[in-house]
């Protein structure tokens, strides 16, 4: 599953603007799409992307997601 259009790349900027929209909700549904988003941003930016939204966002004591950890087959 793409979440943004094919012929687009999934910018930093949009990834944190929709994590953040996800933990106003803080359910399990939104730890699933953020999940989605971060095996997005893997794909396209890399692990180092990865790790920094997580800690920049606090996503490990949110939604127990670890720096390190691979989302890159998530949505596939």
């Amino acid at each position: 599953m793409r979440i943004v259009d094919e012929n687009q790349t999934m910018t930093l900027d949009k990834a944190r603007e929709l994590i953040i929209t996800q933990l106003q909700y803080g359910s399990g549904y939104n730890r699933n799409a953020v999940r989605l988003i971060l095996g997005e941003i893997q794909r396209e930016h890399g692990q180092q992307a990865v790790g920094s939204l997580i800690r920049e966002l606090d996503l490990e004591k949110t939604f127990d997601l670890r720096p390190g950890d691979d989302y890159s087959r998530i949505g596939r």
